[in-house]
């Protein structure tokens, strides 16, 4: 009898790529959510939950993101000094204008693993505000998702 075996990645065999995402226009959470799958690598075949097999994403125009229903208004991010009285809250529209990559990275940061794993993984996230971004020489690849969630490549 013929036994297969489960493939494991081996840390030899990542070798993560750079992708550039247009945030213009795009949902918050739709756009966080598949950004987070191409920032833990299982867009890949050689996925393995214990490495980190993801890629580098570049997003840029955060500040054009859209959000469904009145959540500009009465979403909020809160956060706890440790003192009484200390609990600090602030809305969406408020963070949007002060820290406008903020929401967007909070959410991605929300849907990893809450880890080292995680962390290693958030850190290959790179989010800009407007077009310009500092990784011309990473030669990312520019993408889009189509209407499933599937990679469009753009350019090619």
């Amino acid at each position: 009898m013929n036994q297969s075996k489960t493939y494991t990645a081996r840390l030899s065999d990542l070798k993560p790529s750079w992708y550039l995402i247009d945030a213009n226009g795009q949902t918050l959470g739709r756009l966080a959510a598949n950004v987070a799958r191409l920032l833990r690598g299982k867009h890949k075949p050689m996925y393995t939950p214990h490495l980190n097999t993801g890629d580098h994403v570049i997003v840029i125009n955060v500040r054009g993101i859209k959000v469904t229903g009145k959540k500009v208004e009465e979403k909020f991010y809160k956060s706890y000094t440790g003192y009484p009285g200390g609990l600090r809250q602030r809305a969406y529209g408020d963070m949007l204008k002060r820290h406008p990559a903020f929401p967007f990275r909070h959410a991605v940061g929300g849907m990893l693993q809450h880890g080292t794993l995680g962390k290693d993984q958030l850190k290959r996230l790179k989010v800009y505000s407007s077009d310009a971004h500092p990784h011309r020489a990473q030669q990312p690849v520019p993408i889009r998702f189509g209407s499933k969630g599937e990679i469009e490549f753009i350019g090619r």
